[in-house]
């Protein structure tokens, strides 16, 4: 008997590898911090605004990558990302002075791992799902949670018995090792295999117009702007990211050595944020399919709150019951937030999503710069993290309400029960 696949499973397989290889960078801020502190006497806030700039460029360049593939293809954009991704790491092994570790890490990794962001995702979910979609786009933004579970763990062993060069090393081969997967499997339309997408039975014909990468980046941006529903989205995900990437990420292990608890501990319990993660994103895909993604955003937002203001009160030198339980919560919350903050602009704004999304995550980008280097010039003033996690839990309540703002969905179609 032939079992057949649909291509859209092998696309989505390979943009899952993408994802879990470009996602070795994220679990590196947080444990190379102190390192770097020690090393070359660097503050939290000035290592906090190299981040800060990785992950603005990591959200601006989301929407003209988008634009890129829909120019250029996807397998280009994604092997040259891969490549920027790698030069970024590998060099870094060389820095001895701050601009580098801006250029490097800020500049480069920046646009490399933004072309592989959310928007990426989009591409994939809408040109080759029209079942699945929210599944998919669960499992895919998932990928970058198993990458930080299986990275963070080695990068922080590796950083505390060989150092932090060895540990960036190891992020950089495997940036490297994803390229020829990418090369040889990634496809960017259905129609170039001849298959319709998936759950479809028409060929979706590419568009030929061509108007240009910053061109179709800034009328997605023009398309978006137009639309209050637009800056509801934007202004909830960019609290999204300020709360997750920009404090929790790159500032947890930090904040949990304040209190005395061990680097290799703290990165242990970041790690298990990916666990949890990738439960939460997947399961939060498949309600997605069933329920008013209003709903679940604010449910969502506001159990983020309570957890960052039990925060202080549960760190310490050690994991203790508290600190489990708010890293079981907060994993799966961490990225539950995407499938339905998409679903509601793919719904609002149809085939033009890839790059209005690009956009909406582009803001929440910008949220988890301010709060990368914000929460750093706090510790850096107050001597602790307080401040920030009781700041971000009432963002967290303000983004809740922004989202109970969006409009109803249109049209939401129950999820098809054939395979």
């Amino acid at each position: 008997m032939k079992l057949r696949i649909h291509y859209a499973w092998v696309v989505a397989g390979v943009a899952f590898l993408v994802i879990l290889g470009a996602a070795g960078f994220r679990s590196v801020p947080g444990v190379m911090m102190d390192p770097l502190h020690h090393e070359f006497g660097w503050s939290h806030s000035m290592i906090g605004a190299a981040m800060s700039v990785n992950m603005a460029l990591y959200g601006l360049t989301a929407p003209f990558a988008a634009a890129l593939m829909d120019r250029l293809g996807i397998r280009p954009v994604v092997t040259a990302a891969l490549g920027l991704i790698a030069a970024g790491t590998g060099l870094a092994v060389f820095m001895t002075s701050s601009w580098q570790l801006i250029l490097l890490w800020g500049v480069l990794v920046g646009l490399g791992t933004g072309a592989l962001s959310t928007a990426f995702v989009a591409t994939v979910a809408t040109r080759w799902f029209v079942q699945r979609r929210g599944l998919v786009t669960g499992v895919l933004t998932a990928a970058s949670a198993t990458g930080q579970l299986i990275f963070l763990p080695i990068v922080a062993g590796l950083a505390d018995s060989h150092g932090w060069r060895a540990a960036t090393l190891v992020v950089t081969a495997v940036a490297v090792a994803v390229i020829p997967v990418a090369g040889l499997l990634m496809r960017s339309w259905p129609f170039e295999m001849g298959l319709p997408p998936l759950g479809s039975t028409e060929l979706a014909v590419p568009p030929t117009e061509n108007r240009g990468m910053a061109r179709a980046a800034l009328a997605g941006l023009a398309m978006g702007a137009r639309r209050p529903v637009f800056w509801l989205l934007a202004g909830s995900f960019a609290i999204c990211g300020a709360t997750t990437n920009g404090l929790l990420q790159t500032h947890f292990i930090p904040a949990a050595g304040d209190h005395g608890m061990p680097a290799t501990t703290a990165a242990s319990l970041l790690a298990l944020v990916g666990v949890f993660d990738v439960v939460g994103t997947i399961a939060s895909g498949w309600f997605t399919d069933r329920v008013d993604p209003r709903v679940l955003l604010v449910i969502y937002y506001l159990g983020r709150a309570v957890a960052l203001a039990a925060l202080p009160s549960l760190l310490g030198d050690s994991a203790t019951p508290g600190i489990w339980v708010f890293i079981l919560f907060y994993g799966l919350d961490w990225v539950a937030t995407v499938p339905p903050t998409m679903a509601l602009a793919r719904d609002q704004f149809g085939d033009a999503t890839p790059v209005v999304f690009g956009w909406i995550f582009a803001a929440h980008q910008l949220g988890a710069a301010v709060a990368a280097f914000g929460a750093g010039a706090i510790r850096d003033v107050s001597g602790g993290y307080d401040p920030a996690f009781y700041a971000a839990a009432g963002l967290c309540v303000v983004a809740g309400g922004l989202c109970w703002a969006v409009p109803r969905i249109r049209s939401q179609s129950p999820e098809p029960v054939a395979a």
